[in-house]
């Protein structure tokens, strides 16, 4: 199996650009991982908010693909512990899918379009945390459950 994090928009921070990518090599060590920027809008300034959710969820399905188990990043979903979601990992590596697809959606949310064709939405915490930190979040707590399963030393609990 695979991982795929999809995001909305290029990072413009470099310390979360550096964080992320340090995490994303980390992750690599155990399983295959790929990054996919849905490129920024344009000529956003006048457009709702809605719409731009709307846009954003086309660029989204068109990576999606039929055989994957899709897990929206939302603050509204499940949380987990970081045992409970390296437990959740171990079972969607089991099913028979070929990549688990976890998408970060821009500043407005994720798209209704993208929300119906999830299977699980995860929740990082309960409170709001800007898209782009969420990358850097989200990758510390993926290498986190990879360790977890691998029985490597990172998580002590």
């Amino acid at each position: 199996m695979k991982i795929t994090l999809i995001q909305t928009g290029k990072t413009t921070s470099g310390y979360i650009m550096k964080g992320v990518e340090d995490f994303a090599s980390r992750i690599r060590r155990y399983i295959a991982f790929e990054l996919v920027t849905v490129p920024d809008l344009k000529n956003t300034r006048n457009m709702p908010p809605a719409m731009q959710k709307e846009k954003e969820g086309k660029g989204i399905t068109r990576l999606l693909n039929n055989d994957d188990y899709i897990i929206i990043l939302d603050e509204s979903g499940k949380n987990l512990s970081t045992l409970e979601f390296a437990a959740d990992l171990r079972r969607i590596f089991m099913m028979p899918k070929k990549r688990a697809v976890f998408i970060i959606g821009g500043p407005w949310g994720i798209a209704d379009e993208v929300r119906n064709e999830s299977d699980f939405v995860l929740s990082l915490a309960k409170m709001t945390f800007s898209h782009q930190l969420v990358r850097l979040l989200f990758a510390e707590q993926l290498y986190r459950a990879l360790t977890v399963i691998n029985g490597d030393p990172y998580h002590h609990e």
